[in-house]
């Protein structure tokens, strides 16, 4: 080979890694353009074609062999993007294994869902507190953690009949069509769950996401009449005009100081990682042909939520954060949430139906909360019937987390009210305290 053609043939393979890196930027936006189609083949044969043609043109006027070296950019393009098309996990839905210390009831609500219901009946020889007491778990569409089931054994305890099941979607409940995913959805299977459970009223305890359907609920009179008391625990958002806002949280949480988490990660696989990552990123339905709802709930893992576990708890606790789960139970839908909660975003104000509420309620604000404040303060400045607020201390967003006393501290709040027992923290914010509030709590 003369000098000539060595320089010639040294700068075509230069060029490679341009062309490869081209030919994938290729492929992700015609992923995005098609929504994944058929697992993303359409934009891998999309795009494997534009390489083929862009390599003949470019190879018209050189020999064979001169040819050839410019296909192997196509080539290697190609492997990479296929890694996106094939499933490494079932494509149907694997459910978590049933647990050890409860029974796991399906039930079939009027709306249509099959959700997996858990039953704490009281477990003391004292008092029993006559009406139940329901849970609505965080995620949203993500499963109950063993932490949150201890906490719930911890009130079974003292006396209360404890209800809860995991939202259509979550753990071991049947999956949903994804657009039938909403908020309003998770409000009309709360009311289908308690016509269900046919005792009368109940009591709610609604934990972030969950505390989000149940202010909801509140503000629907319908679902209201249902309801004896409502606690709202750390709430997400309300309404779209609440979701919108970017203001206060609460002292610094343990994001960015906790070990990170440690297990295997969907996003270290090319086609999760660029499903996940898209969808976020708004550049992918949730409901993508790139990956099937089962396959994104069975390949989404603890360690794939990062930091986000850090941020539910103190810095102070940055170093001895409790494990929420085991790799067994942990359930959570990536596509369903983000569906939920852009119905969140794209609906409408509650606060003049809110404003309506007669069901006495209760609010538990955390020092360390990684919420936005206002999600919490514009239910308080809304709903009238809101008792007491308990800012509680030395705890992040989730506040029953097994550390030192904080389960019972937690209990302690949360049966006060139900009992209609004096305070056991100041009930503190008032609504004419919000201002300061948000001003010195950051």
């Amino acid at each position: 080979m003369s000098a000539i053609r060595l320089v010639r043939f040294t700068g075509r393979l230069l060029l490679a890694p341009a062309a490869v890196a081209m030919l994938v930027v290729v492929f992700l936006a015609l992923i995005a353009l098609t929504d994944g189609a058929g697992s993303g083949l359409a934009a891998w044969l999309t795009t494997l074609g534009v390489g083929v043609v862009l390599a003949m043109w470019r190879g018209r006027r050189r020999t064979w062999p001169a040819r050839l070296v410019l296909f192997l950019p196509v080539v290697v393009a190609a492997a990479l993007t296929a890694s996106v098309c094939v499933p490494t996990v079932p494509t149907a839905r694997r459910y978590p294994p049933a647990l050890p210390f409860v029974t796991t009831q399906h039930w079939s609500l009027s709306t249509g869902s099959r959700v997996a219901v858990y039953h704490y009946p009281p477990a003391n020889p004292g008092p029993r507190h006559p009406v139940p007491l329901v849970y609505l778990n965080g995620g949203p569409v993500r499963g109950i953690s063993v932490l949150d089931h201890r906490f719930l054994q911890l009130l079974a305890r003292q006396g209360y009949d404890v209800y809860v099941y995991e939202q259509a979607g979550g753990g071991r409940s049947d999956l949903l069509p994804m657009g039938q995913y909403t908020i309003s959805r998770s409000v009309h299977d709360l009311a289908a769950f308690i016509d269900r459970l046919n005792k009368g009223k109940v009591d709610i305890l609604g934990f972030s996401s969950g505390g989000a359907v149940l202010t909801r609920a509140l503000a629907d009179p319908s679902v209201a009449a249902r309801l004896h008391r409502a606690i709202i625990a750390e709430p997400g958002p309300m309404d779209g005009p609440t979701a919108h806002i970017t203001g206060h949280k609460g002292r610094k949480s343990a994001r960015g100081l906790a070990t990170a988490m440690t297990g295997p990660r969907s996003t270290h696989v090319p086609r999760y990682a660029v499903a996940f990552g898209l969808m976020r990123l708004g550049l992918l339905s949730p409901a993508t042909g790139l990956i099937g709802q089962a396959e994104g709930d069975n390949a989404f893992t603890a360690a794939d939520l990062g930091s986000d576990t850090a941020s539910a708890y103190c810095a102070r606790d940055a170093h001895r954060i409790p494990a929420e789960d085991t790799a067994q139970n942990f359930s959570f839908s990536p596509a369903a949430s983000l569906r939920v909660q852009q119905t969140v975003k794209d609906s409408p104000s509650i606060a003049p139906h809110l404003r309506q509420s007669r069901t006495p309620a209760m609010l538990m604000i955390a020092e360390c909360s990684s919420q936005v404040r206002q999600w919490a303060t514009a239910i308080l400045a809304n709903d009238p019937a809101i008792q007491r607020t308990q800012y509680m201390p030395g705890v992040g967003h989730h506040m029953w987390n097994g550390l030192d006393d904080n389960n019972d501290r937690a209990a302690a709040v949360i049966t006060a009210f139900l009992q209609d027992k004096p305070a056991r923290l100041p009930n503190y914010p008032t609504r004419d305290e919000i201002p300061a509030f948000l001003r010195d709590h950051k």
